[in-house]
């Protein structure tokens, strides 16, 4: 039915976009897929600890699923407020949208709930939203977490900006010798735009480590410093050598977004990756 309706909709329409917002078995989105929809929802919900999502990843971008599966990554649906929502805190909500605007190259949020970080569960155990916005219409007021806009406003524009952060194919996970430090690099060669994103996966505690960056495989000359320019905080960094340092707390923002940038010839002087 989808392979019929698909196909005779874009013969007239091919501006129209489908997203299958199937949660089912990995076999039957893949096939979802095949037959037409230009998106799919994914497991990221439910991906949390940093081997499912490297596993997961690697999976989406590097086998033949990538060959005809788009994912689209959201932290939260109307139907599906996660465990770690629930338990969670700014930092929660602050990582998880992080990780989905920059893993993918297409990501959505389940608007106010989110940005205002709604986690009262209907019941312990159940994933639906207390006071559900599919049965009644519900006033939405900032609480005592404030709200997300400003962080959400940074990483879209950063998205706008930043090719790399526009495609799934070149993503690049980075050794940290820390299991609640994750890092990865995105590159868009033909802008000379390349991404690092570090992500603090423990909203309650400072969390440091030694970041290996694989600067030969980024194109980058290892023996020659590089600058990184935080796009959620504005700050700046100096680079070199094989491994370099990040400390991330929870409660400032629990990620850096980085921009790289090549080291030319004074410490004022540099120029975007080709």
């Amino acid at each position: 039915f989808w392979e019929w309706m698909i196909g005779k909709i874009k013969r007239e329409r091919p501006d129209v976009l489908f997203l299958s917002e199937a949660f089912t078995r990995p076999r039957v989105m893949e096939r979802l897929a095949k037959v037409g929809f230009t998106q799919s929802y994914t497991y990221f919900a439910w991906r949390t600890a940093k081997w499912e999502l490297t596993q997961y990843l690697t999976e989406l971008t590097q086998t033949e699923v990538a060959e005809y599966m788009r994912p689209n990554f959201w932290p939260n649906t109307p139907d599906i407020l996660t465990e770690q929502l629930q338990a969670g805190n700014r930092a929660t909500f602050a990582a998880r949208l992080v990780l989905a605007a920059t893993m993918t190259a297409s990501y959505g949020i389940y608007g106010l709930a989110f940005e205002l970080m709604e986690r009262r569960p209907l019941r312990p155990g159940s994933e639906e939203y207390l006071d559900s916005e599919k049965y009644q219409v519900r006033d939405w007021e900032p609480g005592p977490d404030g709200t997300l806009a400003p962080l959400i406003t940074s990483v879209n524009r950063a998205r706008r900006d930043h090719p790399a952060l526009q495609r799934n194919d070149t993503l690049r996970f980075h050794r940290v010798d820390n299991d609640m430090l994750i890092a990865y690099s995105k590159s868009d060669p033909e802008a000379g735009d390349t991404v690092l994103v570090v992500v603090n996966l423990d909203p309650n505690y400072t969390q440091s480590g030694w970041i290996d960056l694989g600067a030969e495989a980024l194109g980058i000359d290892p023996s020659s410093p590089i600058q990184l320019v935080d796009l959620l905080g504005g700050d700046s960094y100096i680079w070199s050598g094989a491994r370099n340092y990040v400390e991330l707390r929870p409660g400032d923002c629990p990620a850096h977004l980085f921009h790289l940038r090549r080291y030319l010839r004074t410490e004022h002087d540099f120029e975007y990756f080709a």
